[in-house]
């Protein structure tokens, strides 16, 4: 009769340790080796191959360690832990360490059975990653089983990106240039939904009614919808046909009551509350219709909404958010301000006069069209702000857009014409326009007479390129050398693709050709645009920053459009920007800005610089009405407040319109004209209210469901199973100089050279830094800040360069044979003033086997945790310390060497002793099992099916990795006069 295993189990097949895993049958075991990972399970069949009972093999007394080993073997056992026995299943196994506030919108996912979310963290914050880890724990317990990511083409593979390089999950791209070679490998009849469980979907494609049909036919039970603001409509505007298209999707998506369903935006509010109300309706449908004024309102949207500024959680979980001290306290390091100065320049008298004859022109074609119909006039209109955006951008933009035909010229209607004109010079702030937006507009209508007086403005606009007639360029290059002298690297945005690359031609110059650049031969300068799809645009700034390299003087500058306006981020390499062509929409700004200025960023300050035209009748008017009203906003309330789109268009329409009818010289009076009067107090208006209403629901709809206790009752435990950041560092750092690493301290941060490190972790480190890296003995930077740019590793316990030196580490304390240093040990013997009594510190390993119900049926799983338990005395009359006092032990230094023959002797006696204390560790692991059984249930709180079928069983043999034996000091064995470091030769 065969044998029967448990799960949980411990068993030894094909020269190896294996566990036991849930899945097992009585004829077939599946097994995962002891100490592996889920990628390494394999399957046996007992018939035909030997499995015997297992136990893990005792440490060896004459493997003796210094005082260092057991915190390292520690260190190194829970670094390797993918599959942590608390409630969080995805914690241990994702590739990045998530801050305490981060945990929050992952604690309110967890208390809903079907999880509605609407996260609106300010920029910057890390709603990718909220939004990731909710994702990763309802993967991994099962309570979901496939997922969609809904975003703009543009950041699709960014989230492909960063779901796989975070949080291990590998998704398909559906998109317009992909779908076509996915359906070509679909099954007859076979939805591409079903068959690619984890998507990562274009709104843009999936929202026509051809493809949404079957999307929502075979959507996932779990959804993310980023940028979510750009898919709801307000009910008292009209929307573009695009928003609809949108709204729609996400309503359909929505109507399945048992979807999880997570809306990603930082701008909820739109300025308008009916589009706020539609954006919480699809969260859920009483909150579109519920009195958010009321108390009962108020809880129920605490449920579903989080939104915070960066002041609410700059510093989190200290005495000031109600705990006890700040022990736990967490500081995250957003840049503490934006430096903002307004830069002026006045155009050149040649270029002047191409502006004066272009309005003239333009004027008078706009006059004469609103003398025949309608349509014709709005095609004009449209024709000449193409014209006079490209004017003030550059040279190169007025030449490109003087001789391209108007995309309005085939317009049937003026409606027609207005959402054709509108697509090409629109600065809205979703995402209509922001992929293909940065195209330069044309202004030919198809009239011959016109098209030979703009010819000849076009060939007057392409003689004045360079700094000596372009004065704006002049005035870019002064203000960028003041910025690189001062250390920075800045972003440059521009309005429109023939402006960018016209700046990146002066500015980088030519090294084939031998044209120095206008910035030094240091500094390197790159330009990207829509010509490029988004996965070359980050590519290209990969390349811009290597090209840069580390050299101190080197410095990069990056010409972009708008096309990286929006979710891209910049913060590593990047860290001021200029905004070269103003936006008609201050909000297109902000995001810009946003780019640098978030997590990650290492400068305390980002400049921002605006250059604006004195004289050429547009610029100053849209930063004094629009720009600088923004800004202070932004400042009174600490968060942005979009500007109503049609409000601003009714603004700079005016400004045009004037500008047209009077002029350029006659600007002055623009402000005192009824028109504009009109126009501007409207704007004031419904943007203070806007601002207003905006400030209340930040204070009435502040995050209080979950409170910080709660979240500090949580990481406490995470940390306890997982380790907490100094431990990491500590272990990186000693490990590396044990191992004969050559570091180099820089504070906090800190590079190693692994050349004289054994050969085993070299060959291990070379996929992960870099085959160069090892080759070259090159240092590896290490950071203290998670927020690490590529080839650095961060000092958190789940960076691959860490993860590769624990599993070094470890492996070589369990193989006393390895070749090269082993900076941990299974035992060891330390005299110390730290203990007044023999003191006896073991690791121990429990695996825990955990039934988890869920509505996709039970998940069965067997997870892992060490802990260290400590006693005084023999262990046949141990007295057990508090966990606490076991854990200060690590700390514990030798203040006397130990006579290698006499700590073998006492390893060999106390080791000899150990299975006295099984009935006390037997008994400690079923503490722990209800300690996880109740930690389970509380982060679970809302599903009684959940807690109700919720068990949690540890193995009864758990596993000594480790003992220790502390003597105190004065009733130790002689000591040689070396300098103590536990135990001598």
């Amino acid at each position: 009769m065969a044998h029967t295993y448990s799960a949980g189990s411990l068993v030894r097949s094909r020269g190896r340790e294996w566990v036991v895993l849930p899945e097992s049958k009585p004829d077939l075991l599946v097994l995962r080796p002891l100490g592996g990972s889920d990628d390494d399970v394999a399957a046996v069949f007992p018939a035909f191959e030997k499995v015997e009972e297992a136990r893990f093999a005792p440490p060896e007394p004459s493997d003796l360690g210094d005082q260092r080993a057991a915190g390292l073997l520690r260190t190194a056992l829970r670094i390797g832990f993918r599959s942590g026995a608390g409630p969080f299943r995805s914690l241990a196994g994702i590739a990045v360490e998530p801050r305490a506030y981060q945990l929050v919108p992952l604690l309110m996912a967890l208390r809903q059975k079907t999880v509605r979310m609407l996260i609106s963290d300010d920029v910057g914050i890390g709603k990718t990653i909220e939004a990731g880890l909710v994702a990763s724990e309802l993967l991994a317990q099962g309570e979901a089983a496939r997922l969609a990511v809904l975003c703009s083409p543009a950041l699709a593979e960014q989230w492909q990106q960063e779901l796989r390089s975070k949080f291990g999950i590998d998704a398909e791209l559906v998109l317009s240039s992909t779908v076509s070679r996915l359906e070509r490998g679909l099954d007859l009849g076979q939805s591409l939904f079903d068959k690619h469980p984890i998507v990562i979907i274009s709104t843009d494609f999936i929202k026509s009614p051809r493809h949404r049909d079957d999307f929502v036919r075979n959507c996932p039970d779990l959804v993310i919808v980023d940028e979510a603001h750009t898919c709801v409509t307000a009910d008292d505007v009209t929307s573009s046909a695009q928003s609809q298209l949108r709204y729609q999707l996400l309503r359909a998506v929505a109507k399945d009551e048992t979807r999880h369903l997570v809306l990603v935006t930082a701008t909820p509010h739109s300025g308008k509350e009916s589009a706020f109300r539609n954006l919480l309706g699809l969260v859920k449908p009483e909150l579109a219709e519920v009195n958010l004024d009321s108390e009962s309102g108020r809880k129920l949207l605490a449920q579903h909404f989080v939104a915070r500024k960066r002041a609410d959680v700059r510093q989190y979980l200290t005495k000031e958010d109600g705990l006890s001290d700040d022990s736990l306290a967490e500081r995250t390091a957003f840049p503490a301000d934006r430096y903002f100065k307004d830069e002026t320049y006045k155009l050149s008298p040649a270029y002047r006069a191409l502006l004066d004859d272009a309005i003239a022109y333009a004027g008078e074609r706009v006059e004469q069209a609103g003398t025949e119909d309608k349509r014709k006039a709005r095609i004009a209109w449209w024709s000449a702000i193409a014209m006079l955006r490209s004017l003030v951008s550059s040279p190169r933009a007025a030449a490109q857009t003087l001789v391209t035909r108007s995309a309005t010229a085939v317009a049937a209607s003026a409606k027609e014409a207005d959402d054709l004109g509108a697509q090409g010079t629109s600065d809205s702030p979703d995402g209509d326009t922001m992929e293909g937006g940065d195209v330069a507009p044309g202004a030919e209508t198809g009239e011959e007479r016109q098209d030979s007086r703009l010819a000849e403005l076009a060939d007057r606009a392409k003689e004045l390129e360079g700094p000596t007639q372009d004065l704006k360029l002049k005035a870019l290059i002064k203000h960028l050398k003041g910025l690189l002298a001062d250390g920075h690297n800045p972003i440059v945005f521009c309005r429109f693709i023939p402006t960018a690359e016209y700046l990146a031609e002066q500015l980088g110059g030519d090294k084939e050709k031998g044209i120095r650049g206008a910035l030094g031969a240091k500094t390197v300068v790159k330009a990207v645009t829509g010509t490029i799809s988004p996965q070359q645009r980050i590519e290209r700034i990969e390349e811009l920053a290597a090209e840069a390299g580390e050299d101190a003087a080197a410095r990069r500058v990056l010409i972009a459009t708008d096309c990286l306006s929006e979710g891209v981020n910049l913060q590593q390499h990047f860290d001021s920007v200029v905004h070269y062509d103003l936006a008609w929409n201050p909000t297109r700004h902000d995001q810009r800005e946003g780019r640098v200025d978030r997590y990650g960023q290492r400068r305390d300050e980002v400049r921002v610089i605006t250059l604006y035209g004195d004289d050429n009748g547009i610029d100053g008017k849209v930063l004094e009405v629009l720009i600088k009203k923004h800004r202070q906003i932004k400042k009174d309330l600490g968060i942005s407040v979009s500007v109503p789109d049609e409000l601003s268009t009714g603004v700079t329409d005016a400004i045009v319109e004037w500008l047209l009818m009077r002029g350029r010289e006659d600007q002055d009076t623009l402000f005192s004209a009824d028109a504009f009067k009109v126009n501007t107090a409207q704007l004031d208006s419904d943007w203070n209210s806007a601002a207003e209403r905006e400030k209340a629901s930040r204070s009435r709809f502040a995050q209080r469901s979950i409170h910080p206790e709660e979240v500090a009752r949580e990481v406490t435990a995470v940390r306890a199973a997982l380790g907490s950041t100094g431990e990491v560092d500590t272990f990186v750092r000693e490990s590396l100089r044990a191992l004969g690493a050559l570091l180099r301290d820089g504070g906090e941060d800190f590079t190693a050279q692994v050349g004289g490190t054994p050969m085993g972790l070299r060959d291990a480190l070379a996929p992960v830094v870099g085959a160069e890296v090892i080759e070259k003995d090159l240092p590896i930077p290490f950071r203290a800040d998670p927020a690490v740019a590529r080839g650095e590793a961060a000092l958190v316990r789940t960076d691959p360069v860490v993860g590769t030196l624990a599993s070094h580490v470890l492996n070589a304390a369990l193989d006393p044979q390895a070749d090269g240093a082993r900076p941990a040990r299974r035992c060891g013997v330390v005299t110390t003033d730290a203990v007044t009594t023999r003191t006896t510190l073991l690791l121990v390993r429990y695996r825990f086997h955990l039934t988890l119900p869920s509505r996709h049926g039970e998940k069965q799983l067997v997870a892992e945790d060490a802990r260290m338990v400590a006693f005084e005395g023999s262990p046949k009359n141990a007295v057990w310390l508090t966990p606490e006092r076991a854990l200060e032990l690590l700390n514990a230094t030798a203040t006397e060497n130990t006579e290698r023959h006499f700590g073998e002797r006492t390893m060999a006696r106390i080791l000899s002793q150990l299975p006295e204390v099984e009935d006390y560790l037997t008994a400690y692991g079923k503490e722990l099992e209800d300690e996880l059984r109740d930690s389970h249930r509380r982060v679970r709180q809302a599903s009684k099916d959940i807690k109700q079928g919720l068990t949690v069983t540890a193995q009864p043999c758990a596993d000594i990795l480790g003992a220790y034996v502390y003597l105190p000091a004065t009733t130790a064995a002689p000591a040689v006069s070396t300098p103590a470091t536990g135990v001598s030769a």
